[in-house]
C-alpha cells in the first residue's frame, strides 16, 4: 500500500465497493445485533442467558457465532453483497485479520457499520434515534478500517409528525456521515404490526423523496420494511441518489420475508433474524454450514432484481 499516494487504495477499493453494492447480485446480512438484542440473538442460537456471565462473556460468544457464520463456506460474495457490523465485531478480528479487512479481502463481502445508539422514547407514534455520541470519531475509525457504509435504525408506528422527524433526523445524520465519505444506509423502519402500516408507507415515501431531492451529488441507501403494496417502493429503487434499496425481514419469518420480498422488484434482502434462523452453536460444521447455505440460497434468490 505504501507506493499508493494516501488515500489511492481507499478509493480504488471504494469504486469497486460501490459498484458491487450498488449492482451486485445476493443479499446484504445484517449481522449486527447489539447489547439489548444480544441475549436473544444468543438464545436462538442455542446458549441460554445462564451459560455466561458478563457482557464480556457475552460478547466473546456472539463473536464466535458472527465468526462462525462469515467464516463459513456458504457465505460467500457471490451471493452476499455486504455485511452489516456491530461497532465491536468491526474492533475485532477474524482469523487473525480485522473483521472487515477479512470481509472484503477474504470473502468479497463489502463492510458496512451499525452506527446508531438504539431509540429515544417514542412519541407521537414513532421513535427517532438516541443522539449519537462520538460519531466524527467512530467515523473516522471506520474509513481507517476500510467500512464502506454505515446503518442506522428508526421506528415508525404511526403516520404522522412522528414519522417526518424520524425521517428529518436520517436525513441529518445521513449528511455527516457522507461528509466522513462513508455512505450511508437510512433505515426507518415501519413496524410491521403499525395497524396503519400502509398510510405510514406511503407518507414514508414522500417524505424520503424529499429529502432526496435536497442532496447534493451524492447517493445514499434504503433499508425499509416489506411493503403493504406491491413495488411501492419502485420510484425510490430507480432514484439516481439511491444507490440501493434493501429490506429488512422485521418480524416476518423467512419464507413469508423472501416471498413478500420476491414481489418487490429492484430490491434486495437486508435480513438478520431470517438470516440466522435455524442455526445453533449445537450443530456440527456440515450440520450448520448446510443449514446456512439453505437460508443463503433462498434469500438470494428473493433478492434477484
Amino acid at each position: 500500500m505504501a507506493e499508493n499516494a494516501p488515500g489511492t487504495m481507499h478509493a480504488m477499493t471504494n469504486t469497486e465497493q460501490a459498484e458491487k453494492v450498488a449492482h451486485g447480485a445476493g443479499f446484504i446480512a445484517a449481522l449486527d445485533q447489539s447489547g439489548g438484542s444480544t441475549p436473544k440473538a444468543l438464545k436462538l442460537y442455542g446458549i441460554a442467558e445462564d451459560e455466561y456471565s458478563g457482557d464480556e462473556q457475552m460478547f466473546d460468544l456472539v463473536h464466535q457465532m458472527r465468526t462462525r457464520i462469515i467464516t463459513s463456506p456458504s457465505f460467500d460474495g457471490d451471493r452476499i453483497v455486504a455485511a452489516i457490523l456491530f461497532e465491536m465485531t468491526m474492533d475485532r478480528e477474524i482469523e487473525g485479520r480485522p473483521t472487515a479487512d477479512y470481509l472484503w479481502n477474504v470473502k468479497k463481502v463489502v463492510p458496512i457499520l451499525k452506527v446508531d445508539k438504539g431509540l429515544a422514547a417514542e412519541e407521537d407514534g414513532a421513535a427517532v434515534m438516541k443522539p449519537i455520541d462520538g460519531l466524527d470519531e467512530l467515523l473516522s475509525r471506520a474509513v481507517a478500517k476500510g467500512i464502506f457504509g454505515t446503518k442506522m435504525r428508526s421506528v415508525i408506528k404511526l403516520p404522522g409528525g412522528g414519522l417526518e422527524a424520524v425521517v428529518d433526523q436520517q436525513f441529518e445524520v445521513a449528511r455527516q456521515i457522507l461528509g466522513a465519505g462513508l455512505v450511508p444506509i437510512i433505515e426507518p423502519e415501519v413496524d410491521i404490526h403499525s395497524p396503519e402500516k400502509g398510510a405510514a408507507e406511503e407518507q414514508l415515501k414522500a417524505a424520503i423523496l424529499r429529502h432526496l431531492d435536497t442532496l447534493d451529488d451524492q447517493q445514499v441507501m434504503l433499508k425499509l420494511t416489506l411493503p403493504d403494496t406491491d413495488n411501492l417502493y419502485r420510484e425510490l429503487v430507480e432514484h439516481p441518489k439511491v444507490m440501493r434499496v434493501v429490506a429488512l425481514s422485521g418480524g416476518y419469518d423467512r419464507t413469508d420475508a423472501c416471498e413478500r420480498l420476491a414481489r418487490n422488484h429492484g430490491v434486495i434482502a437486508s435480513f438478520s433474524r431470517a438470516l440466522t434462523e435455524g442455526l445453533t452453536a449445537q450443530q456440527s460444521d456440515d450440520e450448520f454450514n448446510k443449514t446456512l447455505d439453505e437460508a443463503i440460497t433462498e434469500i438470494a434468490a428473493a433478492s434477484r432484481t
